[in-house]
């Protein structure tokens, strides 16, 4: 590798963007490529972010001799196939959440990225929030005491568009896999460990995707993690951690957090506040490129095992509603 990590980016669209801008914080980053299905949007985006290398489709990026590591920003149902591509091209990959589609989908990526001995990890960016950071230390502690309880919230009103993203079952669409994946997170963060049992429930709209859903996760020690997830309403997008001696109340949205509130044997809550650095994904990319100066291919913190932990969590839930993709069913 040359002495920055040079990155390239399959994607063009408002995800692409803000991890592009992300990366512009970094000095030991440098964004060298980008790949899009036109050389028109390529070009207004390479425009935008000053980026030399341009192409059209992903494996033209994932032969860019002077792209190190790939970032896939692209829909969720083209997660598997850009990821593998890029891997085939001898390139470490950061893919944007949901990893996949299902956990078959995760397992072949990630056999692919073992058997090359290249780097893969899903870009679940909350975890490496500084606050999110604190919040481990905390729970890790023991200040709040044995945690029972985790409430979170990833709820908002979508223009309701047949085709688009969030409407297409083809894409993946619905709130599960775009925003209930952060609930799930979260719980498998806090509680550290597989949920003994998973209960869920959707309403399925007219277009076929899960529109809102509320799943419940319990553990061997009584604790449970609750998160509800929709396209369709729009509620307070914060969480709460409840343990036999305090909690920890997130502020919306917990997903990207600079700001809690610690409660401990019901004294006044204590309000901890961390200054970001940059619009957040920088702090993900520079977990990746930490990794890759050590020679790693996974990162400690975002495992390939927690990730398709929590894949496990997602299909159980699908399981549960009978809903499927039109790809699993080819």
């Amino acid at each position: 590798m040359s002495e920055k990590i040079r990155w390239g980016i399959v994607g063009t669209g408002g995800i692409a963007q803000a991890f592009a801008a992300g990366l512009s914080v970094l000095e030991d980053a440098e964004l060298v490529g980008v790949a899009s299905r036109t050389m028109e949007s390529a070009n207004r985006f390479g425009e935008k972010f000053n980026v030399p290398n341009r192409h059209v489709g992903t494996e033209a990026l994932a032969a860019d001799p002077d792209v190190d590591v790939v970032y896939i920003g692209t829909p969720h149902s083209m997660h598997k196939s850009d990821t593998l591509t890029c891997l085939n091209g001898g390139k470490a990959v950061l893919c944007e959440k949901p990893f996949a589609m299902n956990v078959a989908e995760a397992e072949e990526m990630i056999e692919s990225a073992k058997s090359k001995g290249l780097f893969l990890m899903e870009a679940m960016w909350m975890y490496f929030f500084p606050m999110m950071r604190r919040v481990r230390e905390i729970i890790a502690s023991g200040t709040i005491g044995e945690v029972l309880q985790v409430q979170s919230n990833f709820c908002f009103r979508a223009e309701r568009n047949p085709e688009g993203r969030l409407f297409s079952p083809a894409l993946g669409g619905g709130a599960l896999l775009d925003l209930g994946i952060y609930n799930v997170a979260l719980g498998r963060m806090v509680f550290d460990r597989d949920p003994e049992s998973i209960v869920s429930a959707a309403h399925i709209g007219p277009t076929g995707v899960d529109e809102h859903s509320s799943i419940i996760m319990t553990y061997d020690n009584g604790g449970m993690a609750t998160g509800t997830q929709s396209i369709s309403i729009t509620a307070d997008a914060g969480a709460s951690i409840y343990g036999t001696k305090g909690s920890i109340k997130i502020l919306p949205g917990f997903w990207n957090p600079d700001r809690i509130f610690v409660n401990v044997n019901g004294r006044s809550e204590e309000e901890l506040v961390c200054e970001r650095t940059g619009n957040g994904y920088n702090y993900e990319a520079e977990e990746v490129m930490q990794c890759l100066s050590r020679g790693a291919v996974q990162s400690e913190v975002i495992s390939w095992e927690l990730t398709l932990a929590n894949m496990r969590i997602l299909d159980e839930c699908r399981r549960q509603w009978g809903m499927t993709y039109p790809m699993e069913e080819a």
